[in-house]
């Protein structure tokens, strides 16, 4: 049961005892509700007043984190500071709202957030049998619609239904009668796990293990290394293998004699060891000692916003929700804003406003929480004078001695730090007044209040009328400027004369694409020794985003996008900085970093960056995939599309056939074969729709990883859903092969 490792855990017993909680909405909606922990161990159920029939019920597995304090905005606008012990909020994965709720004391405070952080942790480390295992008996008990414990051949249809498989009155007949060795009409105990061993047997498993399995029917760890090699192409000795026997094998006689049963194979298959993307690239891998301009860097714009741009939300959350993410650039809209405190919105629109201090201590406090490597902070300045020394003075004072105030040596630098060197630190982006080397000379001359000059074109908007020709800075403000200074771009040649490797320009995406397609050599070389930051059209209301793949292929670092949008754009960013440690900084290949280097992703010409490979994919099965509409009786149609995206000449999909009516084991068996020509600079996505013949097909799940980090042999690829989240019962399995083109 669900419960293992924490019976008698005095946190979990006062969860599934539940209490009342007072709910918090908004300064006047406060209500008490109660809440407790199900019988599952897995869903929260909860009371709820409103007359029409609502969800009275949530799974932690949505639950993206259990904050302790009034650490949400809306906590700390509507409740007292003295209840700052009692309170604690949920927050849910993707659009949910999250819940505020104080405790009667601080005691149940305490439990209410430790026994959920256990129950969720528990969740977390369950083995994907199990989870599979959970989630079927959870669909059994939903099924056992007379709690008797037994189930029906009715019962047994409704059963298959939920988990997403529908089949034909004479299998589900025969399934029922091939279980049913009582013939007594209904399915119990022994019954019901012979159902359920069928149900999840996966033949494509035991044929590998079969083949391999040369030992009295199981593998030894010769046999398992015969595997590796074989099969997986893996560079590894049998001390490897008895490693992996020892650490998935379940049986203990097994274990005892270094053998893999059946079930400890396919346990190995769904661990880190056994999936698609290689695990030496999880952590950071990479050179982080070159300069900031040599990497890829994860950039998000208009961070502030929730949802799309002309009316929602304004948030701390947003910052916070990016950051986790791994982002390393975001964005900070400001205008002043009433009793001289600025502001953060997505100005002249409807979004609401958020404090520009609150931002900036949400971000302090979550900057390095998944990458320690520097945090850029994009500054888009519509403040007066006055509130441009306040901005200075949050900055200077919440961020202390991480924001870089000036250059890390004694003299002018020739070229920007690296990100280890600049590890745990803040960058302003911005507008400068003065020249870096100004700091450097004697005769300090620009000490004037504030200078006027051409406001750069980094409002987004495109209406010039919405603001003057003209913008007032804070020296203040310039002085902390130090790596990042906001310049306009006028040509390559005006850039390479005139552009010091601290300046930086901003390229809308319509003229950054058109750059990267028509001078690409260029650019690419304009991109060797500065940073460029690319940002979506104004246009982009519903903040949809544009492919950031030709502007990675242009050696562009700052590639700006939505993060708050789920979209295969998001996708293929998520991939490429999944590896190197979700640093959020990915070293670009040697030839965008080579001042002499003739590449170009258009016309391609000849040089070190035709690797010329041939990438084999088999499509073989997928599993527990979840349904796309709510409706009872909907089962999935599923259709897999595998694409490249990389330089244009790599750029292709395929897909397979759909299957009827199964989300639960469908099985494929298609080969494709693709020519990847630069695989430095590929990407590999795996997604996964439910087929419509009338519309667009839905979406059910994705995986994107950069081609490098590919594996051969038989791996699965686990599912993440559209807002980036784990699947987590959900998963594809493939055969992988990449070889040297002929």
């Amino acid at each position: 049961s669900m419960r293992s490792g924490l019976e008698g855990d005095g946190d979990l017993q006062f969860l599934m005892k539940g209490g009342d909680l007072l709910k918090v909405r908004s300064g006047s909606w406060k209500k008490t509700r109660y809440y407790k922990l199900q019988e599952d161990c897995k869903t929260m159920w909860h009371e709820s007043k409103k007359t029409l029939k609502s969800k009275q019920t949530f799974s932690v597995e949505d639950i993206d984190e259990v904050r302790t304090g009034r650490q949400t905005e809306s906590l700390r606008k509507y409740t007292e500071e003295s209840v700052e012990g009692r309170a604690f909020s949920i927050l849910f994965k993707g659009r949910q709202k999250g819940l505020d709720l104080i405790a009667s004391s601080e005691e149940e405070a305490k439990k209410w957030v430790g026994g959920l952080e256990k129950v969720i942790s528990n969740i977390k480390n369950l083995t994907p049998q199990k989870k599979t295992e959970h989630w079927i008996y959870s669909c059994l008990r939903k099924a056992d619609k007379n709690f008797d414990n037994k189930i029906s051949q009715k019962e047994t249809k409704s059963f298959l239904r939920d988990i997403n498989i529908e089949v034909s009155e004479d299998y589900a007949e025969m399934l029922f009668q091939k279980c049913d060795k009582s013939k007594c009409g209904f399915l119990e105990g022994k019954e019901i796990e012979h159902f359920y061993e069928i149900l999840t047997q996966r033949e494509e498993i035991d044929v590998i293990y079969e083949e391999y399995a040369k030992t009295d029917g199981l593998m030894s760890a010769a046999d398992l290394l015969n595997f590796l090699l074989n099969e997986q192409k893996e560079d590894v000795s049998q001390n490897d293998a008895l490693q992996l026997i020892e650490k998935y094998e379940l049986d203990e006689n097994a274990k005892a004699k270094q053998q893999m049963t059946k079930d400890g194979f396919l346990m190995y298959l769904h661990q880190p060891e056994g999936l698609i993307s290689n695990l030496a690239h999880k952590r950071v891998y990479q050179d982080m000692n070159q300069p900031l301009n040599h990497y890829f860097i994860s950039s998000s714009h208009n961070t502030y916003l929730l949802e799309d741009q002309l009316k929602g939300p304004s948030s701390t959350e947003a910052y916070i929700k990016a950051l986790l993410k791994g982002c390393r650039c975001v964005e900070l809209d400001c205008w002043d804003g009433s009793d001289g405190e600025p502001v953060i919105y997505h100005g002249y629109t409807l979004t609401s406003k958020v404090l520009f201090k609150d931002v900036i201590k949400a971000i302090q406090e979550n900057a390095f929480k998944t990458s320690e490597y520097p945090l850029i902070l994009s500054l888009e300045n519509h403040c007066s004078v006055e509130q441009q020394k306040i901005i200075a003075q949050h900055l200077i004072s919440i961020l202390g001695s991480a924001l870089i105030t000036k250059p890390l040596g004694d003299q002018m630098p020739t070229c920007l730090p690296s990100p280890e060197e600049l590890k745990g630190r803040f960058i302003l982006k911005g507008k400068r007044l003065d020249k870096l080397e100004d700091m450097f000379s004697e005769s300090k001359t620009a000490d004037e209040e504030s200078v006027t000059e051409e406001e750069d074109d980094e409002g987004d908007e495109e209406d010039q009328e919405k603001k003057s020709s003209s913008l007032k800075l804070a020296k203040e403000l310039s002085d902390i400027v130090i790596y990042c200074k906001s310049v306009h771009f006028h040509g390559f040649e005006d850039s390479q004369d005139k552009q010091s490797f601290y300046e930086m320009a901003s390229f809308k995406e319509g003229k950054a694409a058109k750059l990267a397609e028509e001078s690409a050599n260029d650019y690419i070389r304009h991109n060797i020794d500065k940073l460029s930051r690319i940002y979506p059209a104004g246009l982009r209301t519903d903040s949809s985003n544009y492919n950031p793949v030709p502007l990675w292929n242009a050696g562009c670092q700052i590639v700006a996008l939505n993060f708050q949008t789920a979209c295969p754009e998001m996708d293929l960013n998520r991939g490429l900085f999944l590896q190197n440690g979700q640093s959020g900084y990915n070293l670009k290949p040697s030839y965008l970093r080579d001042r002499d280097t003739k590449f170009d992703p258009i016309t391609l010409p000849d040089g070190p960056w035709l690797k010329n490979k041939t990438l084999h994919v088999m499509v073989i099965t997928a599993q527990q995939l979840p349904k796309v509409s709510e409706r009872k009786s909907s089962i999935v149609d599923p259709v897999v599309k595998v694409q490249v995206y990389g330089v244009p000449a790599d750029t292709t999909m395929v897909e397979t056939q759909y299957i009827e009516n199964n989300g639960f084991n469908p099985m494929w068996n298609e080969n494709f074969q693709f020519d990847v020509r630069v695989p430095d600079l590929a990407l590999v996505r795996f997604s996964i729709e439910d087929y419509d013949s009338s519309s667009n097909n839905e979406f059910i799940g994705q995986y994107t990883l950069p081609f490098n980090s590919l594996k051969n042999g038989y791996h699965h690829v686990p599912l993440l859903n559209k807002n980036g989240d784990h699947l987590s019962s959900a998963g594809l399995f493939v055969h992988i092969m990449v070889v040297d083109a002929e």
